[in-house]
C-alpha cells in the first residue's frame, strides 16, 4: 500500500488547506470517498493518535472483557484484577487465533481462554496455561518461555470514562494530551464532581448508523451555522446568535459554546447541578469535537460524549454516551423521565443532522467539488478541523 500521501491527493490540494480560513479550501473529495486512502489515514490520524474505542462503564466489573474492531485490527477491552482497564490485541501468541468473537462481551471472567487450543491468560495478559505444549497430558516444556508470549497490549488510558487508545505506541502521553482541554474544562467542573459522574443504565446510550464519511460528523459538530435550518427546535432557546467558536492551541479540539442552555422539560422532576459549575453560567454550555473521533457536550447537569467508529468511507457509527453528577440522578427511579427525555432531545438532534452529513457525503461524488471554501464568520472551527486532518497526513 502506498505510504505517501501524494499518492491519493494533490500537494497544492493540502497546501491551500492551511491558508487563512478566508482563502482556505477543504479536504479533496479523495479524503471522503476514496478507500485506499481511508487505509492510509487509519494509521496517521487513528493509530498515531490518542482514539477513543468505548466506555469504562461498559465493562464495569472486575473480569468483563468485550470486543471491539480498531477499524479491522481485532482489540479486547479488560478490567482487570486491580480494577484497571487494559486494551490488548485480540490474538492468541500461539496460533494467532482471534481469542474473543467480534462484539461479544463476557462477564466476571477469570481468565481469557483461546477457543482453538486451550492456551489461557490471565487478567494482565499474562499466559498462565498451555495443555498438551509437550504432548498427551504434558503440560509444559523447559525450553518454552511463557513469559514471552503474553498477550500484547495497546496503549490506553481513561478519561471521562472514555477509554482512549494509542494503537502505535508513539503519541505523547496523554495527560500532556489532554491537559488543554482538562484546563479549560477544570474551570467549569471539579475533578471531584468528575469523578462523580455516572453512566445511566436506562437511557444512557443510542447507536446511530449514518451514510457518511466519519469526518462529516466532527465538521458539522464544531460549526453553528446550520442551527437555523437545521435545528429550528434548539434555534429557538440557543439561537445563533448565542454560539460562539472555540479553539484550541495547539489544535487538537475545536467546537462551539451557547450562552443560552435552557431546554425545556415540562412537568418533570430536574436534577440538581454540579455542585462546582459556576453559578454565574447556568446557561452557558460548550460543544467540543476532540480529535479524531469524539464529539463531546458538558452543560451544568449533564455531559455526554458521542465517539465515532468508522466502518467503511461513506458508513460510520455514532455512539451517544450520556453521563449525569451522582448515584441518584444517574440510576434513581425519580430521575427516569428526565433520563429519558433528556436522551430524546439529544437524540433527535443528531438525527436532525444526518440529511446534512449524507449529503455531503454523495455530494463529494461530483468531480466539479474541490473541497468548497469556509466563511471566515461563522466556519473557523471546522477549518481547524480540516487543518488538522491535513498537518497529520503529511
Amino acid at each position: 500500500m502506498p505510504n505517501n500521501i501524494y499518492n491519493f491527493v494533490k500537494k497544492e490540494e493540502l497546501d491551500v488547506v492551511m491558508n487563512s480560513t478566508a482563502s482556505s479550501r477543504g479536504l479533496p473529495n479523495a479524503c471522503y470517498i476514496n478507500s485506499d486512502y481511508m487505509q492510509f489515514e487509519k494509521n496517521k490520524l487513528f493509530e498515531e493518535q490518542w482514539t477513543v474505542i468505548g466506555t469504562a462503564s461498559s465493562i464495569s466489573n472486575i473480569g468483563d472483557i468485550k470486543s471491539f474492531n480498531f477499524q479491522g485490527t481485532p482489540l479486547m477491552l479488560v478490567r482487570d484484577d486491580s480494577n484497571q482497564i487494559r486494551v490488548y490485541h485480540n490474538v492468541c501468541s500461539h496460533r494467532g487465533m482471534q481469542l474473543i468473537k467480534d462484539n461479544e462481551n463476557l462477564i466476571a471472567k477469570k481468565m481469557i481462554r483461546c477457543p482453538y487450543h486451550s492456551w489461557a491468560y490471565d487478567l494482565s495478559g499474562n499466559l498462565i496455561a498451555t495443555p498438551h505444549i509437550g504432548g498427551l497430558n504434558k503440560h509444559k516444556v523447559d525450553t518454552f518461555s511463557k513469559e514471552s508470549c503474553s498477550l500484547k497490549g495497546v496503549k490506553a488510558y481513561v478519561w471521562l470514562d472514555l477509554i482512549f487508545v494509542n494503537l502505535s505506541g508513539n503519541a505523547i502521553n496523554f495527560e500532556e494530551f489532554i491537559k488543554p482541554l482538562k484546563s479549560r474544562w477544570n474551570n467549569l467542573l471539579a475533578q471531584e464532581d468528575q469523578d462523580m459522574i455516572r453512566h445511566p443504565v436506562d437511557y444512557g446510550y443510542v447507536k446511530i448508523e449514518t451514510k457518511c464519511n466519519w469526518k462529516f460528523p466532527i465538521e458539522n459538530y464544531c460549526e453553528s451555522y446550520h442551527l437555523p435550518s437545521i435545528h429550528p427546535d434548539l434555534n429557538k432557546y440557543s439561537k445563533l446568535s448565542d454560539h460562539h467558536d472555540i479553539i484550541s492551541e495547539p489544535n487538537i479540539f475545536a467546537g462551539q459554546d451557547t450562552i443560552t442552555y435552557n431546554p425545556q422539560f415540562e412537568n418533570i422532576k430536574l436534577p440538581t447541578y454540579f455542585p462546582s459549575w459556576p453559578k454565574d453560567k447556568l446557561l452557558y454550555a460548550e460543544y467540543i469535537a476532540l480529535y479524531p473521533n469524539v464529539m463531546l457536550g458538558i452543560h451544568k447537569d449533564h455531559y455526554f460524549a458521542c465517539w465515532l467508529e468508522p466502518i467503511s468511507t461513506e458508513l460510520t457509527i455514532e455512539h451517544m454516551e450520556f453521563y449525569y453528577f451522582g448515584d441518584e440522578v444517574a440510576f434513581g427511579d425519580n430521575y427516569a423521565e428526565y433520563r429519558q427525555a433528556n436522551m430524546e432531545l439529544w437524540k433527535r438532534v443528531f438525527l436532525e443532522d444526518l440529511s446534512s452529513i449524507e449529503g455531503m457525503q454523495k455530494g463529494r461524488h461530483s468531480p466539479a467539488f474541490k473541497g468548497g471554501v469556509f466563511s471566515s464568520a461563522m466556519d473557523t472551527a471546522s477549518h481547524m478541523f480540516h487543518k488538522w486532518v491535513a498537518c497529520s497526513l503529511v
